[in-house]
């Protein structure tokens, strides 16, 4: 887990904002915050750095970061088990989640997922599909 020194006023989703996988994952996610819990902001927008210089750009890249109102940054699989604690309607994910002994399971199938989501999600126009 990574401190920055920015504590926003709402949990901040980090996301792949020119990644079409990234985007569907993110409106699903707008859709289920009732709430209004959650902030999305796309890598790619120059808050990111001013806000959170703390998160590496091939860090952002790789994995989906959430920032809580503690400044706390978590990615990958560890954020979207923190969102199945934040979301209600994802509750029932919680539990599998989080059973002792299966972050590094949950992290390799994010890992995976991740490195192909551009290929997941289907052609891009000009580059905005390719990985650095």
């Amino acid at each position: 887990m990574i401190t920055t020194a920015t504590r926003p006023d709402h949990d901040t989703v980090v996301y792949d904002g020119a990644c079409r996988f990234c985007r569907g994952q993110i409106g699903f996610l707008r859709r289920l915050d009732v709430g209004g819990r959650l902030r999305f902001v796309s890598l790619h927008d120059a808050a990111v750095g001013r806000d959170f210089p703390e998160l590496q750009a091939e860090d952002l890249q790789r994995q989906m970061y959430v920032v809580d109102t503690r400044g706390r940054a978590r990615g990958g699989a560890e954020a979207v088990r923190y969102l199945t604690r934040r979301l209600p309607v994802l509750w029932p994910l919680a539990l599998p989640l989080h059973l002792p002994g299966t972050l590094p399971l949950w992290s390799a199938l994010y890992r995976l997922v991740a490195r192909h989501r551009y290929a997941i999600a289907g052609t891009c126009a000009g580059d905005a599909c390719r990985l650095p």
